[in-house]
């Protein structure tokens, strides 16, 4: 039970991600507040490796943990299951699905949301990746074009089911192009005798001049000659115009036939601060002050994807990553904890930890500082920086048996499609469960929660 001061402060800080979970970590070393965490899921998702759920190589409950088990032990904090839908700033309540909850000062940690920037049918057709629900829908339509490509004897619509197209070449597309291609190249050849390997085909879209923009030239080059030999097709210098329910159309005229589009071009601030009143600025993410107050209420701070720190008409914003977001959540904490103290605040300044990414099997890239790391070493680097950052024993040991099991035996153990209720038709086939099914239906339609 939660030990509840009735004199204390009353904090409430939404969202359970990396930063809305390190903030509440921060107000449980005190005492004189009383810590509501609101969030629409009961558990926190360690979003990083949601591409190996989307490629069958991890179930979603490993790289997720429930908030009540990570506030046991923190007397002052207690969670609450609740969707969000907007605040009175002035009055100092929230607005939610369970009814208002009042607070004496607020964390506004609620992440990000997919930027599909505007283009036509991206948002319709393309599918994202930021949640559990969106990884299993990935991977099941990934499993099922396998499937129906297995036997469909129009070459056309055989070429669109093994055409896999990833938008965005940022970490998140190297390391899904990655994963895809050791799925294809091991496990699903073995299952699939009918289909060579020169028949699927994974092509990676980015505007810039290769993957990874931002890092280091000699990494770049690396993950570029790295996702070539996996047999990963880089389209660079490419901007996509056009998705369609069976191709995608680039800036230059060019269309590829595919049923297959993953979205990682980009994020924008979660919706939900679209209705909160508060001021906004580039990809809809809330702008405060350098010490992640908004301007004309001190006792609200933003934190993670969603804050925009502006030092007069000068962002300063961080990447986009788990570390800035644990470290603005840790601040933001403290920031508040000064404040009802009338203690003086410290704007944020992000600390660099470096960046890395993996492109498939004993492969990665490693930037810290001036050290730059590539192959064997720099991927046993990535494996153990993010098992410590894994929530839970349990899941680490799981991840970790996951991972060996995988390396050993070239095998990938997740290659199950868990249809939702009435998504049991696949496309262009009638069978005996139905009568009314369309050429090109079920594998045209986007699930309902992308």
């Amino acid at each position: 039970m939660s030990e509840y001061n009735s004199k204390a402060k009353e904090i409430v800080i939404l969202g359970g991600g990396f930063a809305g979970l390190w903030a509440a970590k921060e107000f449980g070393k005190k005492e004189g507040y009383n810590v509501t965490v609101v969030d629409r899921n009961n558990y926190h998702l360690f979003q990083p490796l949601l591409y190996q759920v989307a490629s069958a190589g991890l179930e979603p409950e490993q790289i997720s943990y429930p908030l009540r088990g990570t506030f046991r032990k923190m007397l002052n904090i207690e969670f609450r299951m609740a969707e969000i839908t907007g605040v009175n700033l002035d009055k100092k309540v929230l607005h939610s699905d369970v009814g208002a909850i009042p607070y004496d000062g607020l964390i506004i940690a609620l992440g990000s949301v997919t930027n599909f920037f505007g283009i036509e049918g991206a948002e319709e057709y393309a599918f994202s990746l930021k949640s559990a629900e969106e990884a299993i829908d990935i991977r099941n339509h990934i499993l099922s074009c396998f499937e129906y490509a297995q036997h469909e004897t129009d070459p056309e619509i055989r070429k669109e089911l093994l055409t896999f197209t990833i938008v965005g070449g940022g970490p998140t597309g190297v390391e899904y192009a990655g994963a895809l291609s050791e799925l294809v190249n091991t496990s699903l050849h073995r299952d699939f005798r009918g289909l060579n390997k020169e028949d699927v085909k994974i092509m990676l879209i980015e505007g810039e001049n290769g993957p990874l923009n931002g890092y280091p030239d000699s990494l770049r080059n690396y993950a570029k000659r790295r996702l070539e030999k996996l047999g990963v097709h880089g389209w660079y210098h490419q901007h996509v115009t056009k998705v369609e329910a069976d191709k995608v159309t680039l800036k230059k005229g060019i269309t590829i036939p595919t049923r297959t589009v993953l979205w990682t071009a980009g994020i924008r601030g979660n919706k939900v601060a679209e209705h909160m009143g508060v001021p906004l600025g580039h990809a809809n993410r809330i702008i405060t002050t350098p010490t992640l107050q908004l301007e004309n209420h001190p006792e609200v701070l933003v934190a993670g994807d969603l804050a925009l720190p502006m030092d007069g008409d000068t962002p300063l914003i961080g990447p986009t990553v788990a570390p800035n977001a644990i470290q603005q959540g840790a601040h933001s904490a403290k920031n508040l904890m000064k404040y009802f103290e009338g203690e003086e605040l410290k704007p944020f300044s992000y600390f660099d930890k470096g960046s890395l990414a993996t492109i498939g099997r004993s492969s990665a890239v490693v930037h810290l500082g001036k050290l730059k790391i590539t192959g064997f070493f720099a991927w046993i680097t990535w494996l153990i920086i993010h098992l410590l950052y894994l929530i839970g024993f349990r899941n680490r040991v799981i991840v970790f048996i996951n991972w060996a099991f995988e390396y050993l035996f070239f095998e990938r153990g997740v290659r199950l499609i868990m249809p939702k209720t009435k998504d049991t038709v696949p496309q262009g086939k009638v069978d005996e469960y139905s009568t009314e099914s369309t050429e090109g239906e079920a594998l045209n339609e986007r699930s309902s929660s992308t």
